[in-house]
């Protein structure tokens, strides 16, 4: 097996520690403008006053999300990336992100998202389900790694053909923006509702890809390795696969698109964890989380009064990152 980093342990709780911060700091950044002091006794007052509403009913559900989707998605992107053996992995690649969007985007162009509060979460994630069982059925259960990476573009063109059409058809100017705000990502506006149907999912999916960890470590080997030492590769697929739905189904259905995350957190914390994928998941998960919430942070802090859209943050952040690796990788084969 892969050796892990040796100070794994202090490493990881350092990261929590930040993820801690972070959420603090989620907390009480807010055009409310209110003091430490008042933010820590409306969090737990049962008074329906103004600071307890805005505490209670808007900042912790945003606080709860950017943390809850910022790790599912750095979760999900290290392990699809140890499973696929690809640095380039990430949940679009299987088509659960694109799916999830185009589902939440139907619920807008027909108009459900008025008339039902939930409308669009429940939309994403019924998109997301459906992109799964149909790249699994396409792969088919004996699929190799190509078959199912092909599988879930093919998936992914196909939503993204969708919700262009979408908007093309669009029944008015305003619906337009209202889809193209909603796929731009944001977490703005989100209630504990939101919290209630996508944590769950979360919480189930997140499970199910950490059941993968010891087979993503033999995996690392090869295959072959992997079956030798007794691992169903057929089961680890769909484990990994349809918690990945669940995952990041529910993620995207309650805040929207929001890229890189999958794909920069683990690429920046391999050189310090090591390659073993079980060492590379909880950290990316909290990494995940940490960027997330100081992304959300930094949407409130530079334009108040309008926000910038949390998914136009994190690729900001992630496309530099890549223009880094590309010239890294020009140098070295120099």
């Amino acid at each position: 097996m892969i050796a892990a980093a040796p100070r794994l342990p202090v490493f990881a709780a350092a990261l929590g520690a930040l993820t801690l911060l972070a959420a603090v700091g989620s907390m009480l950044v807010g055009p409310a403008g209110l003091a430490p002091q008042a933010v820590l006794r409306g969090l737990f007052t049962a008074d329906a006053d103004t600071v307890a509403l805005v505490v209670q009913q808007i900042r912790l559900p945003r606080t709860v999300l950017a943390a809850g989707i910022g790790a599912v998605l750095g979760l999900s992107g290290a392990a699809l990336q140890g499973y696929l053996r690809n640095p380039l992995a990430e949940p679009g690649l299987i088509g659960v992100t694109g799916a999830a969007a185009l589902g939440a985007v139907l619920m807008l162009y027909t108009g459900a998202s008025q008339s039902f509060a939930l409308a669009l979460p429940a939309g994403g994630m019924v998109g997301a389900m459906l992109a799964v069982l149909l790249v699994l059925l396409l792969a088919g259960r004996a699929a190799d790694t190509l078959t199912l990476i092909l599988a879930g573009v093919a998936v992914t063109s196909f939503a993204s053909a969708l919700t262009s059409l979408a908007l093309n058809l669009a029944p008015s100017p305003f619906a337009a923006l209202e889809i193209v705000f909603w796929l731009l990502g944001s977490l703005s506006g989100r209630s504990l509702e939101h919290v209630a149907l996508a944590l769950p999912f979360m919480l189930v999916g997140g499970a199910l890809i950490v059941s993968t960890a010891r087979a993503l470590d033999a995996l690392a080997l090869g295959e072959d390795a992997a079956q030798s030492l007794g691992f169903r590769l057929g089961a680890v697929r769909w484990r990994l696969v349809l918690g990945t739905a669940l995952a990041v189904g529910a993620a995207t259905a309650v805040a929207g698109a929001i890229g890189f995350v999958g794909l920069v957190v683990p690429h920046v914390l391999r050189p310090l964890v090591g390659h073993k994928p079980s060492a590379l998941l909880p950290v990316s998960a909290l990494g995940g989380a940490v960027l997330l919430l100081l992304a959300d942070i930094l949407v409130r802090v530079i334009t108040p009064a309008q926000e910038l859209k949390l998914g136009v943050v994190t690729a900001l952040i992630g496309a530099p990152f890549f223009f880094t690796l590309v010239i890294k990788s020009r140098r070295r084969l120099a």
